[in-house]
């Protein structure tokens, strides 16, 4: 069974959301809320497959990408054949409780 959250590249760009590729380490971000005015490209013949880099700088809050990295980190279990646990299934955890001894233990 395919892995429903392994893209290959021409379809990730196609749907916002934060990639990750394993072998280059390499991070996408995709985001398709903001939209620049077509006339700003004139009459100048793109195709589809042309990119136009807009900045050098990189618009992501890193503090929020650790997060989001750490949080899929957490989730993702690797070797099984649910390589992914549900929401659901994580617990997370709170550092102000207080342990409770084994039953066991005396």
């Amino acid at each position: 069974m395919a892995d429903p959250r392994v893209f290959e590249l021409e379809d990730l760009v196609n749907r916002p959301g934060t990639y990750y590729n394993p072998q280059t380490e390499v991070l996408i971000v995709v985001d398709d809320s903001p939209a620049l005015d077509q006339e700003i490209f004139g009459d100048d013949d793109f195709e589809a497959t042309d990119w136009v880099l807009v900045a050098d700088e990189v618009p992501v809050d890193e503090h929020a990408r650790d997060e989001l990295m750490d949080a899929f980190a957490i989730r993702y279990h690797p070797g099984s054949a649910r390589s992914y646990a549900d929401a659901d299934d994580v617990v997370e955890a709170d550092e102000n409780a207080e342990l409770e001894p084994d039953e066991d233990e005396e």
